[in-house]
């Protein structure tokens, strides 16, 4: 498998997808064209969602192919040289992946070595179930299980501060209670402005920031870049 699981698409005060580009076109060495799925974006459409991600692969020589236009998308996945998935709302993606057959063929592709980037919601569905994710159930999906190409769940744009005021639940709480009810399961809080790449059966956390992992009977802890991450796989 090839993954990049990005946690966000954009860094405070940078241009859209910016930081994660290098990453990104390292990542998709070779690859002249990948199917888009923007089934995530809500509030804008998803011919905007392909002119604003074909702007930034640009500049990596890459070109965009919105599977939203495609009368079969599902054969369009299965002919996929690499794939992207965008950012949104995680369950407006599930449900129109889940509606049009494209998780199963999406996790047969990457298992055959089918490059796959995915940001935010886009990591979100790379993992066994949509669970994690931050966002607002606004429509209902068929399930919450996603593309299960990892074993692992993420929360991105994971947040340790809980906002002066605020009296409700903290992120890690809230991740805590997942993993009371699924005691089997590592999540993965992914900070901004980092990202997760597995290649060559390896797995490495890209960037600045530490994750903070998760898993019922231990204690939360901190790993790095140079940490070993094979015991999430």
């Amino acid at each position: 498998m090839k993954l990049l699981l990005i946690s966000n698409s954009t860094n405070a005060g940078e241009e859209y997808l910016k930081y994660p580009i290098r990453q990104i076109g390292e990542h998709l060495s070779g690859v002249r064209e990948i199917v888009f799925v923007p089934y995530a974006a809500v509030t804008f459409s998803y011919a905007e969602y392909e002119r604003k991600v074909q702007r930034r692969f640009d500049e990596i020589g890459v070109k965009v192919r919105s599977i939203h236009r495609e009368k079969n998308p599902l054969k369009t996945i299965c002919e996929a040289e690499a794939i992207c998935v965008g950012g949104g709302n995680t369950f407006a993606l599930a449900k129109k992946m889940q509606e049009q057959g494209l998780m199963k063929a999406i996790l047969r592709k990457i298992k055959n070595g089918t490059p796959y980037v995915g940001w935010s919601a886009g990591s979100n569905v790379c993992c066994p179930t949509i669970c994690t994710t931050n966002d607002m159930p606004i429509v209902e999906p068929q399930s919450f299980k996603a593309i299960g190409a990892i074993k692992f769940q993420i929360n991105p744009h994971y947040l340790d501060a809980n906002p002066a005021g605020h009296a409700g639940e903290t992120r890690e709480q809230r991740i805590l209670e997942y993993i009371e009810a699924n005691p089997r399961r590592y999540v993965a809080g992914l900070r901004e402005g980092c990202m997760l790449r597995y290649a060559d059966g390896k797995l490495t956390l890209i960037g600045e920031r530490p994750m903070r992992i998760f898993k019922k009977g231990m204690a939360p802890r901190e790993v790095t870049a140079s940490d070993d991450l094979s015991f999430l796989l």
